[in-house]
C-alpha cells in the first residue's frame, strides 16, 4: 500500500474524517505530486515545497486555498515521519499566506422570522418535514451533515434536546427550542403516512426507516435535497436571495452570542473544537454593536 493510502486510511479509520474530507486531503495530495513533476513525496524538500506554493499563488488561487493545500500536506508528512519512517518533514518552517477572514453571511432575526413563518408548498407531509428541518437547523445551529445523519431516536421531545453526531464522529447533545419541537411533533404525524408509499421501491430506502427526515420515497434525505428545499421555501417565503443550511447555523450562532455574550456556551453548541472558531462571531457582534452606537450615540450620528 501506498504511503498516501496509508495516510487516508488512517485519516479515515483512525481520526474518523467523513469521506468529503478525505477525498479534499487526496485531492491536495495529488495535487503537489503534479506541482512537482511527479518527483516522490519522500525525497521532496522545503525548496520543492516553496516551488509548490508559488506556483499554487501564480494559479491566482486565494490565500485561503494555499494554506488549505499546505495543511494537508504538512499533515502527511507528519504521519508520515511517525509512521512509515520518512526521514522529515519538508513543510516544517513554511508559513502560509496570509487571508483575511472572511465573514459568513448572516439573516437578521427578522429575515429567520420571515422565512421559518412561511407556508412553503406542495405536499403537506413535504412542508411538514421542510418546517421541522429549517426550524431545527435555527434553533440548534446544526450542521447540514448533522441534520441528515440524525435517526428518529436522536430526538427527545419531551426533554427538548438532540444528539448529534459532527466532526469526527464526535457526538454531543444540543437544545432544541420550543418551536422546533412543535414543527417536529408535526412532522412526526406526517412522516408514518410518508413511509407507506415505500412501497415496491428498492431495499435502499427500507433500510434507512430510521433516518428523522426521509424523502416521497422513504428514503434518507440527501444534503442536496435539504439544500435545494431550503432556496426553496426562501423563495417562497419572499426572501428575495439565496440562502443555504449553514446560514442558519450563522444565524443561531450570532443571535445566541447576541443576547448572551456567552461564547464558551455558544462553541459547545456548535460542536467546535477551538474557541478560535467560534470567535468570528464575535466580530459579527461588533458589527452589531457598532451599528447600534452609530445609530445612537450624540456624538456618532451624522448630520442630516
Amino acid at each position: 500500500m501506498s504511503a498516501v493510502a496509508q495516510y487516508l486510511q488512517h485519516l479515515a479509520a483512525e481520526r474518523r474524517l467523513s469521506p468529503h474530507t478525505v477525498t479534499a486531503y487526496q485531492r491536495d495530495l495529488a495535487n503537489l505530486s503534479k506541482l512537482t513533476a511527479g518527483k516522490p513525496l519522500a525525497e521532496l524538500s522545503v525548496t520543492d515545497i516553496r516551488g509548490a506554493i508559488v506556483k499554487l499563488r501564480s494559479q491566482s488561487l486565494a490565500a485561503a486555498s494555499v494554506a488549505r493545500q499546505l495543511s494537508s500536506w504538512r499533515g502527511f508528512y507528519l504521519f508520515a515521519c511517525r509512521r512509515l519512517g520518512y526521514a522529515s518533514n519538508p513543510c516544517l518552517g513554511l508559513r502560509p499566506p496570509k487571508a483575511a477572514k472572511a465573514l459568513p453571511d448572516i439573516l437578521s432575526p427578522d429575515t429567520c422570522t420571515q422565512l421559518l413563518d412561511g407556508r412553503g408548498e406542495g405536499d403537506d407531509a413535504l412542508a411538514a418535514r421542510d418546517r421541522a428541518m429549517f426550524e431545527l437547523f435555527y434553533s440548534s445551529g446544526l450542521r447540514l451533515s448533522e441534520l441528515t445523519g440524525l435517526d428518529l431516536d436522536d430526538v427527545n421531545l419531551q426533554s427538548g434536546e438532540a444528539q448529534v453526531t459532527g466532526k469526527g464522529r464526535k457526538t454531543r447533545i444540543v437544545p432544541v427550542g420550543r418551536h422546533a419541537l412543535a414543527a417536529l411533533a408535526a412532522w412526526l404525524l406526517q412522516r408514518q403516512p410518508l413511509m407507506s408509499r415505500r412501497d415496491g421501491i428498492p431495499g435502499e430506502a427500507r433500510d434507512t426507516t430510521a433516518a428523522l427526515f426521509i424523502s416521497q420515497r422513504g428514503a434518507r434525505l440527501t444534503p442536496r435535497s435539504v439544500q435545494l428545499r431550503l432556496n426553496r421555501w426562501a423563495l417562497q417565503a419572499g426572501l428575495g436571495q439565496h440562502v443555504h443550511p449553514h446560514m442558519l447555523r450563522h444565524a443561531f450562532a450570532t443571535h445566541v452570542l447576541q443576547s448572551s455574550g456567552d461564547l464558551r456556551a455558544v462553541q459547545e453548541m456548535l460542536g467546535h473544537a477551538s474557541i478560535s472558531t467560534t470567535q468570528v462571531y464575535t466580530h459579527l457582534d461588533w458589527q452589531h454593536l457598532a451599528k447600534v452606537y452609530d445609530q445612537a450615540h450624540p456624538r456618532a450620528r451624522k448630520k442630516g
